[in-house]
């Protein structure tokens, strides 16, 4: 179990992400989280009334498996194969996280101060979390794609549209992070 619970080494998993890629590829697939979002309103029929959504879904029932699959994993990495020793964070994040008012995640991969029950009973965090929703879901359909479908998808199919993505996608992380971040707290 050990192995399971540690972290594992980044040439192990990039191997494992390669390998799943190399198979998407051969079997003509494309992976990406947010397409299943255009999956998932087809499937409702708004189709009829959005030239957008009509289209045949059922093409990516696949891709639905996939994000069922990714929320199983999460839960069972979380509640079962977790361990709070193995989430080492930098002092001076630690710090200025602290300096901003967020608290430490204390052995937890998220400050319960962003990502507690909490933030439900705050006016500004149910705002900030509506607009970095809204923020997310133009973003990735205006870049025609989300974080993992650019990154691990379209980069491994070599195409300049998502490198130029992916640059972007930490451009603006930087930029928030360092800047913007600081503003709300």
């Amino acid at each position: 179990m050990d192995f399971l619970i540690h972290t594992w080494h980044w040439s192990v998993a990039g191997f494992l992400i390669a390998v799943v890629m190399l198979m998407l590829n051969y079997f003509g697939k494309v992976f990406g989280m947010s397409s299943n979002l255009r999956s998932l309103c087809s499937m409702t029929g708004v189709g009829k009334k959005v030239p957008f959504f009509d289209w045949d879904w059922k093409s990516q029932r696949w891709n639905l498996v996939v994000v069922v699959g990714a929320m199983i994993g999460g839960y069972v990495a979380v509640h079962f194969l977790s361990d709070v020793s193995n989430v080492n964070i930098n002092p001076k994040t630690i710090q200025q996280l602290s300096e901003m008012g967020i608290d430490a995640p204390n052995g937890k991969l998220l400050p319960d101060t962003l990502f507690g029950n909490q933030i439900f009973e705050s006016p500004k965090m149910i705002v900030i979390l509506l607009v970095g929703g809204l923020l997310i879901g133009f973003g990735s359909r205006y870049a025609g794609g989300c974080t993992s479908g650019h990154a691990i998808a379209g980069m491994s199919n070599l195409q300049l549209p998502s490198l130029k993505a992916v640059i972007g996608f930490f451009i603006g992380g930087l930029i928030m992070s360092h800047y913007i971040l600081p503003l709300f707290f």
